[in-house]
């Protein structure tokens, strides 16, 4: 492993930050610190850096202990979440800061600066001063400054947090690119899972100073561990009478959640949809939100509201309407672990329950639902 981190212990005041961590990262991977605020994920990213100091446990970086090495021998680049970029110089100054408290000779500066700028797309800018930048711009002159010495690991504290929407979603697939093509190690801390979904090839959940799971996107997404991660990830709904919900039985759990993909909303005006009405609640369209590429819809179901999402190829619906609502599966959850599941009735008639919008598509047409 490229990065390890050894039963890490760090305690502010009376809170423990940092509770028994022990994390292992692969040489060229891209990860992702995600957890709420105070969940402990940037400590993390200062210890590794050498901004913090543990209390226990040890660190390591490509096999080297590191916890008694200064942050400035660790051979690592830190982009910061406001850029820090240095205003009274250019982007070209900028960018070779580092080099030259390095006393790098300046040939190989600008050659390195001339393989930055290209590299960041930042071409016809070495002139400029930050306040004459946009947002993408100072991210990328932010990026390359901390390339600029050759480390071996890169990390990054809440990159996109200061770029508006639209510019953060560009931004968030040219790092991704831009660090696979260097090819180094890198960390990132962010409580944005839509960020971290997106950009990770690992994913690292905090929450009050201990790790929940690790795993890929994927792997967090469908198969969370623990009811925290349940609840951080994706847009759910917490129930505790679950077994109410047709095709559920009551269990040995606290309660359940359910994610908009888990649920399916139907006019019961359908003459075909009957063989379905033993598998579905009643519910009520409370709101409706228009997302651009489908209709989010707010069912109350028994007094629950739950969220569905139904594609604009469908039928029209109204506030107030009444709709037949299944739910495909569920999250239930104990005091430690999560359990997927999924809605008996389904699956007594033999329907897959990834996606019954799919079934009843190839089966009885789309516009009739």
């Amino acid at each position: 492993m490229y990065v390890q981190l050894e039963d890490i212990n760090k305690t502010f005041g009376d809170y423990k930050v940092s509770d028994h961590i022990s994390i292992e990262i692969e040489k060229g991977k891209l990860v992702a610190l995600l957890g709420p605020s105070g969940s402990g994920k940037t400590t993390i990213l200062r210890m590794i850096a050498g901004l913090e100091t543990p209390d226990s446990g040890k660190i390591f970086i490509n096999e080297k202990l590191v916890n008694d090495i200064s942050p400035a021998k660790r051979g690592i680049g830190f982009l910061f979440q406001n850029y820090a970029l240095f205003r009274y110089m250019t982007v070209y100054q900028n960018i070779a800061f580092g080099l030259k408290v390095k006393k790098i000779p300046k040939k190989q500066i600008r050659e390195r600066i001339s393989e930055l700028i290209s590299l960041t797309g930042l071409d016809g800018l070495e002139k400029r001063y930050p306040s004459e930048l946009s947002g993408g711009q100072k991210q990328r002159v932010a990026f390359a400054r901390a390339l600029a010495p050759e480390p071996d690991l890169l990390l990054l504290d809440e990159p996109f947090a200061a770029i508006d929407a639209k510019v953060r979603s560009e931004l968030r697939s040219w790092l991704r690119e831009m660090i696979h093509r260097i090819g180094i190690t890198s960390i990132f801390v962010t409580h944005d899972q839509d960020e971290a979904v997106e950009v990770a090839d690992q994913i690292i959940i905090t929450n009050k100073g201990r790790i929940e799971q690790t795993g890929t996107p994927k792997e967090i997404y469908k198969a969370p561990q623990t009811p925290f991660v349940s609840m951080f990830i994706g847009n759910p709904t917490i129930i505790k009478d679950y077994w109410k919900l047709q095709g559920f039985e009551k269990g040995n759990y606290e309660g359940a959640i359910i994610r908009p993909e888990f649920v399916e909303a139907f006019k019961s005006d359908n003459a075909r949809f009957h063989k379905f009405i033993d598998c579905s609640d009643e519910g009520i369209i409370t709101d409706i939100l228009f997302r651009g590429n489908n209709l989010e819809l707010k069912l109350d179901v028994g007094g629950v509201i739950l969220t569905a999402h139904r594609s604009l190829e469908r039928r029209p619906v109204s506030i107030g309407e009444k709709m037949r609502v299944i739910i495909y599966r569920i999250y239930a959850y104990d005091n430690e672990k999560t359990y997927l599941l999924e809605n008996e009735e389904l699956l007594k008639r033999d329907v897959d329950n990834t996606h019954l919008e799919a079934y009843l598509y190839s089966k009885e047409g789309y516009m009739i639902v």
